[in-house]
């Protein structure tokens, strides 16, 4: 890929000193060492892994619950873990399992949130790796300056804030996503096709199988260049390699799938079988469906004026080609239009699809950051270009710098707003859970109940290991999570993961048998918002001081009162700012039952 004569910015004056500094800018173009850009993506990511609420309930109780299992021996468990369905792989939840027993090893107090938040710290440490090795691949292959772009757009976004340590398969696929394209974009020592087969393979089988479409547009790239260059055998001979390394990988997890469930499973096919070709009463879209524009929203809220670079670099890149670089090879428009169509291609998937969520975009957050990264070296090194005569030639250097850094700065900020508004608004989840770690607060068979608060519950690494969390009828109608079998004698390893639980389907049909009666609840999670009046089976525990007291409460903001701008952007407590903009906050509270 080459927008090589982008990168040759012309002088932007005639002033020597300005002259001589852009020449020394076209030789030396900035750019961080990988080390140092490790050691940035690294120190972001701690920060979210440190202070980023979790987004999803499916990432607690589809993983976190399921690990806190395998690590505890108790943990919620969802109908998708039921040996009936089988379309969760116990593969991809034992390699985290893994990690967080050896936290478990060095924390000094066998504390569970130490095993909690160094998963989420290990994970951070991982999406770094991955992030450093794309920006070493663009900064080699293409341009060391929009390496950079691709560097700032990844740090300051809020969409990495909450998906670089979150415990997803789609996390996990977009971190293979960047070692995939990493592959692929990088010619120099051979062609990598049979390595990036294999990261594309690995992010689709133990991750996310449709995944597996992001490796499209790189697959049919090395099919023409090799109708056109006569090298099919040599072409096929790489395909065949990564298939063998992906069957590989589909072989050991089904070997550790099978163990689990105790009979023979593929659950990337069980995946794929249940989303796309189940339908009526089942399948994805009795858990809400959303309009065509909800990630052109989404992605704008969670990367503000990246996107739009990201979806006009294809046009860029042809205006680049047709009218500035002229002389360029059709190798390298190919290249160009190759590896900034994946992105394209998931947009275009995921919109088509009627349900929407946020984390179906994470597989695709590099490639956004590589597109708008790209559209931005085109715009800056043509902004940039005075041919005399033009009108560009009259615009002083000066003014711009000023613009361009407006407009970077700018964004900078607004993610800023947002991820510390996030962050401040809904972080309490993660805080009132802390008197529980306390001696003597929780007894053997406590139950830490959860009543209209059970979508934001952290996982069973806040509770003490002799307490359970438990559900209380609340108006939601849908289909609660039950808990892993505890069963020891005679049931061998894990019977939990084998033993079909009573009460699962896949229609999400409430199951009574998933309450406990509120007089069995030691402990309560409930909350209090100005917008959500009391209901019989949402009352206002909170103020129920005769048979309750609060243990611990955060602020919590009030989305459904709070105005717009407080709900997308962080809004100060300050006095200057007039109350209709400010953030409306309310109550989340750990209560304990009184004697």
């Amino acid at each position: 890929m080459a927008p090589s004569t982008v990168a040759n910015v012309s002088p932007l004056t005639q002033d020597p000193p300005v002259k001589q500094l852009v020449q020394e800018m076209n030789q030396r173009p900035f750019r961080f060492k990988p080390t140092t850009a490790f050691y940035i993506f690294l120190a972001a990511n701690t920060l979210a892994a440190l202070f980023s609420p979790i987004q999803d309930c499916d990432e607690v109780f589809n993983y976190w619950e399921p690990t806190h299992y395998l690590n505890h021996g108790s943990g919620l468990q969802t109908w998708e873990y039921s040996p009936d369905y089988a379309i969760r792989s116990w593969a991809y939840t034992g390699i985290h399992a893994s990690i967080t027993a050896l936290a478990r090893l060095i924390s000094l107090d066998g504390s569970k949130l130490f095993e909690f938040y160094g998963l989420r710290c290990v994970l951070g440490l991982v999406c770094a790796l991955c992030e450093s090795k794309l920006y070493y691949t663009i900064a080699k292959t293409i341009n060391p300056r929009a390496a950079v772009y691709f560097l700032m757009i990844l740090v300051f976004s809020p969409g990495m804030y909450h998906a670089s340590p979150a415990y997803l398969p789609s996390t996990f696929a977009m971190y293979t996503t960047m070692l995939g394209a990493s592959a692929f974009l990088d010619w120099r020592g051979g062609i990598k096709t049979a390595r990036g087969i294999m990261w594309f393979a690995a992010g689709s089988l133990l991750g996310w199988p449709f995944a597996g479409a992001l490796v499209l547009p790189f697959i049919a790239e090395e099919v023409i260049m090799a109708f056109f260059s006569g090298s099919v055998f040599e072409t096929a001979w790489r395909f065949v390699d990564g298939g063998i390394r992906s069957v590989g990988i589909l072989a050991f997890q089904v070997a550790v799938d099978t163990f689990f469930y105790r009979t023979l499973v593929c659950v990337p096919m069980n995946i794929v079988l249940y989303n796309v070709f189940s339908g009526g009463s089942r399948g994805p879209n009795i858990y809400g469906v959303e309009p065509w524009h909800f990630y052109v929203r989404n992605l704008t809220l969670n990367f503000n004026i990246w996107f739009w670079l990201a979806a006009v670099a294809l046009p860029l890149v042809l205006l680049q080609y047709l009218f500035i670089d002229k002389v360029s090879p059709k190798q390298t428009l190919l290249r160009s239009v190759v590896s900034i169509s994946p992105f394209y291609l998931w947009l275009g998937i995921f919109t088509l699809q009627p349900h929407k969520e946020e984390r179906f975009m994470y597989p695709a957050y590099p490639l956004l950051a590589f597109n708008a990264a790209l559209s931005l070296h085109i715009l800056l090194g043509n902004f940039g270009k005075s041919p005399p005569g033009t009108l560009r030639s009259q615009i002083s250097p000066e003014f711009k710098l000023a613009v361009v850094s407006l407009v970077i700065l700018g964004s900078f900020n607004l993610g800023a707003l947002r991820t510390i508004g996030t962050m401040t608004a809904y972080s309490a989840p993660l805080n009132v859970y802390k008197p529980l770690q306390k001696s003597g607060v929780v007894k053997a068979g406590d139950n830490v109940c959860l009543g209209k608060e059970w979508y934001r519950f952290p996982s069973s690494y806040f509770l003490p290991d002799q307490s359970r969390a438990r559900f209380v009828k609340s108006e939601f109608t849908g289909l609660l999570p039950g808990s892993f079998s505890e069963a020891n004698e005679g049931s061998g390893y894990y019977p939990g993961t084998w033993m079909i639980p009573s009460g699962m389907n896949d229609e999400n049909k409430e199951d009574p048998e998933k309450y406990i009666n509120i007089t069995q609840c030691q402990f309560l999670i409930d909350s209090k918002l100005p917008s959500a009046p009391a209901t019989s089976l949402e009352p206002d525990y909170i103020y129920d001081t005769k048979t309750w007291e609060k243990l611990s409460c955060s602020p919590f903001m009030d989305a459904g009162a709070t105005p717009l701008l407080g709900r997308i952007l962080w809004v100060p407590e300050w006095s200057l700012i007039p109350a209709k903009h400010r953030r409306v906050w309310g109550e989340y509270c750990l209560l304990r039952r009184k004697a």
